[in-house]
């Protein structure tokens, strides 16, 4: 049954390592990754201008097992440090194991271009080994992103991975997928966020997800989502305490089950 199980679970892989994009960070796994319209320290990995108002140096590093599969894991890292103006961010995650793996790293730029408008580009470094009789394979790949906010408890965001349409293999012209998200945020208080977004990868169907963060106690945060087309549902749970945050959660696929994860994330003090 596991070795049906990898194969199902390796085959899933490929389609996420094709696309190119591995979520990472346990707030927004746990809320189905629909954050493109949600600031964070783990921006890098969602919306490149979801950073811009950043005022402290912030670090994390996060993990998650799919599907409890020991060769399905990703291991990533974020770091981000305000400037004088704008905010420059660095990131990368390993997926995989050895006869499959997939990694990514790369260097992000965002700033306010309004009050109420910033926008960020990234560019990154990813590459795939397959086994020794395979080798392996890299390229360069370009996102943006914007984040708008309507007004204080409104928010909408956009971003592109992808942008260049970069080669994966010569073989049938194989190529990291160009992924759109466009999605929005709410907070209906100062306890509940409500988020919701749209998935578009050029080559699947579109797929649409929804998060929800609800503050239960001071500084500890239950956390659930959903996405259509797998369907899978996320839940979790984060605790701060002093300049750290930790956030655990799981997804759950119908057809092949339970994928843990977290991150431990720093937080430095605000810059005047």
């Amino acid at each position: 049954m596991k070795k049906i199980l990898l194969i199902i679970g390796l085959a899933v892989s490929y389609q996420l390592v094709g696309q190119g994009v591995l979520p990472a960070g346990g707030a927004a796994m746990s809320m189905s990754n629909a954050v493109v319209a949600m600031e964070d320290d783990w921006a890098y990995f969602n919306n490149p201008a979801a950073n811009a108002r950043l005022k402290h140096f912030a670090a994390g590093v996060s993990y998650e097992n799919r599907f409890l599969l020991r060769q399905l894991q990703t291991q990533s890292f974020v770091a981000s440090m305000p400037l004088g103006k704008g905010v420059i961010s660095i990131g990368g995650n390993q997926y995989g194991y050895r006869e499959f793996r997939s990694y990514k790293g790369g260097l992000g730029y965002s700033m306010q271009l309004a009050e109420n408008l910033s926008a960020g580009v990234q560019l990154n470094y990813q590459g795939l080994t397959l086994n020794e009789n395979y080798g392996r394979s890299g390229t360069m790949t370009a996102e943006l992103g914007v984040l708008a906010w309507i007004n204080q408890k409104w928010s909408l965001g956009f971003a592109a991975f992808n942008i260049g349409r970069a080669q994966l293999s010569d073989y049938e012209d194989d190529r990291y997928s160009t992924v759109m998200r466009l999605g929005t945020a709410y907070k209906f208080s100062d306890k509940v966020i409500l988020s919701a977004e749209a998935n578009k990868d050029l080559e699947y169907p579109l797929r649409f997800r929804t998060g929800i963060q609800y503050e239960a106690a001071e500084d500890f945060y239950l956390r659930a989502g959903f996405t259509t087309s797998r369907v899978e549902g996320t839940f979790g749970f984060g605790y701060k305490f002093q300049q750290f945050r930790l956030d655990v959660g799981t997804a759950y696929d119908q057809l092949l089950g339970w994928s843990p994860h977290f991150s431990l994330t720093f937080s430095g003090k605000d810059k005047e």
